[in-house]
């Protein structure tokens, strides 16, 4: 059953983040305003290695004040495709360079508040540059073997949405599911 949208408008706007109040009405005929985020789409690179290692960083995420494990992801860029935003992300984030990236999976992560749209693309062709140009985005910056990324979910050292989508998608990826 879709909604219908009558109308909407714009509460608080800035370059990061948007609030929107949309006038829907649900198909039984209930009539209310839903909040709606809308938010710049996303890039994320699951990048792996010749030995089947995945490049992750250990982030602080002050919102929830916690640790985990993050793949390289950020914003897409006006002028830039997603599959580039992967790959300039990978290169500030964690000093790599990625030659051979394609698309690996799409999602919507909570596409009952928000448009966000996460484009998650895998890159097996990888090249050391240089240290991360971002200095600000993690502790530290590991291979981790595919073989262990099971337990660090389990453990909940994985636990960003674009991170767990991209993981668990490479996971089958690998497995040939």
């Amino acid at each position: 059953m879709q909604w219908k949208i009558h109308g909407e408008r714009p509460i608080y706007e800035n370059p990061w983040v948007n609030l929107w109040m949309v006038d829907v009405e649900q198909p039984d005929g209930h009539r209310w305003e839903h909040h709606v985020l809308k938010l710049r789409h996303l890039a994320v690179a699951a990048v792996v290695d010749s030995e089947k290692r995945v490049l992750m960083m250990w982030r602080h995420r002050f919102i929830t004040d916690s640790w985990a494990w993050e793949l390289p992801m950020g914003l897409i860029e006006a002028d830039e495709t997603p599959a580039e935003a992967a790959s300039r992300e990978v290169l500030e984030e964690t000093g790599w360079t990625t030659s051979d990236i394609r698309p690996l999976i799409y999602a919507q992560p909570a596409n009952g508040i928000t448009d966000s749209e996460h484009f998650v693309f895998r890159a097996d062709a990888v090249e050391y540059a240089g240290p991360p140009s971002e200095r600000n985005e993690s502790d530290r910056i590991e291979w981790i073997p595919l073989s262990e990324l099971r337990g660090m979910i389990d453990r909940r050292e994985i636990v960003s949405s674009g991170s767990l989508v991209g993981v668990l998608y490479l996971l089958l990826d690998e497995a040939g599911l």
